[in-house]
């Protein structure tokens, strides 16, 4: 399956629903499954159905889930047809033709040509629409900057850096090593050798890439999602990179996580400026709200939410750069504001928390809620909240490394 530049695994072309598994003797295969759907949402609507979604996860829910999947579906469906009519007039890569990057600063469009301005106006638009699966792996490759990054170094970077690598161990590779078997359990192909084997040479791979970085848990999540997204482990490899070192913010992953917290600390003022009575409610519980954020943070919502909301939140992402982890962490919050306002525990919260993330089946709401209802935040609103965090960021951690070494001398 993955492994060298030679070896590759294709995708599904469609959005493929496997038939659901209902969990009720009383339905055989024999029956209508769109009359089974009505009868059973009318009589049950609390019965609890199984199956797999286009990237091979389990799915558990309920028959409004199922019905919200099917509506996600077909508009996936339409707006496939909308992409592959733009290639049909404009070409079949016309997103490759110059384009503002969404992650630039400090550019004049008085000095753009209005084919590029519109060009990147449209791209905006049909991103934040959906990508369609077919064409995810070489969109990200384009919009991301990845196969730019790629170009940079010989054809055989990859290969010759698993080569070079095989055999060795270190703190990073132990880690990966104990962190694989629990990384999506039980998924069709990510839980065999095969899976295990290509994820651990990219983590390895990039481990060795950056020294700095290493390894850091939390990426194994985001790398096996790139895995089966990316018609290529090399393509996958090159997606993780340019997350890592143009996409996200620096030290995110590093060893003391210092760019995790700078973006927790920008998330809380946001999450004041932009859902004030929420911020407001649990500031008065003293409800950190990185107790939740954290793990969104890290793993890019890949442990939170469904899996195809997931690669609606990336589609967006890797065009228009990390300040889309705010627009979605905070409209998560504000889809539930009411639901929030009316808890007064915090193990409540966390619950309502959980709950909303691993039952948005449906990208659209969520994308629209973040990007309509929140509101605009530029790329250079977040730097600029991010520098005013980064002195307190510092400072705590530096007090914290300095109590860490005066426990150890006392133990000495």
């Amino acid at each position: 399956m993955f492994g060298t530049q030679t070896q590759r695994r294709e995708l599904s072309n469609g959005f493929t629903f496997h038939r659901p598994y209902w969990r009720s003797t009383s339905i055989n295969s024999r029956d209508n499954p769109n009359s089974i759907t009505t009868t059973i949402a009318r009589k049950i609507p609390t019965l609890s159905v199984k199956f797999q979604d286009i990237y091979g996860f389990t799915v558990e829910g309920n028959i409004d889930d199922v019905n919200v999947l099917n509506e996600v579906r077909e508009r996936v469906r339409e707006q496939g047809r909308v992409w592959w009519a733009l290639e049909a007039s404009k070409g079949a890569n016309w997103y490759l033709q110059p384009q503002i990057s969404s992650m630039s600063e400090g550019i004049s469009v008085g000095s753009l040509k209005l084919s590029v301005l519109a060009n990147t106006i449209s791209l905006r638009k049909l991103v934040r629409k959906g990508i369609p699966p077919s064409l995810r792996p070489k969109v990200w490759l384009s919009v991301s900057g990845a196969a730019k990054k790629r170009s940079t170094v010989p054809e055989s970077y990859y290969d010759d850096l698993i080569r070079a690598i095989d055999g060795k161990v270190t703190a990073a590779t132990l880690q990966i090593d104990h962190d694989l078997p629990r990384t999506f359990p039980g998924h069709t192909w990510l839980d065999t050798p095969e899976g295990q084997a290509s994820l651990r040479r990219l983590l390895v791979g990039y481990s060795f890439r950056d020294s700095d970085v290493g390894y850091c848990q939390g990426l194994n999540y985001v790398a096996a999602l790139l895995l089966l997204v990316m018609k290529t482990e090399e393509d996958a490899f090159w997606m993780f990179a340019v997350l890592l070192e143009n996409v996200l913010v620096n030290d995110c992953y590093t060893d003391n996580l210092s760019g995790c917290h700078v973006e927790q600390r920008v998330f809380k003022d946001l999450l004041a400026k932009k859902c004030p009575r929420i911020a407001a409610h649990l500031d008065v519980m003293d409800f950190d709200v990185s107790l939740v954020t954290t793990e969104w943070f890290l793993c890019l919502f890949s442990k939170s939410l469904p899996s195809e909301t997931t690669m609606r939140v990336w589609d967006v992402l890797f065009n228009e750069g990390a300040k889309v982890m705010f627009h979605v962490a905070l409209a998560i919050f504000k889809m539930k504001e009411e639901e929030l306002l009316s808890t007064f525990q915090i193990g409540d919260v966390i619950d309502i928390l959980q709950t909303t993330t691993h039952h948005l089946y449906d990208p659209d709401e969520l994308l629209m809620v973040a990007f309509d209802k929140i509101g605009s935040m530029t790329t250079n609103t977040i730097t600029k909240q991010r520098k005013k965090q980064e002195p307190a960021v510092m400072a705590e951690l530096d007090q914290r490394l300095r109590r860490l070494n005066s426990l150890k001398m006392d133990e000495k």
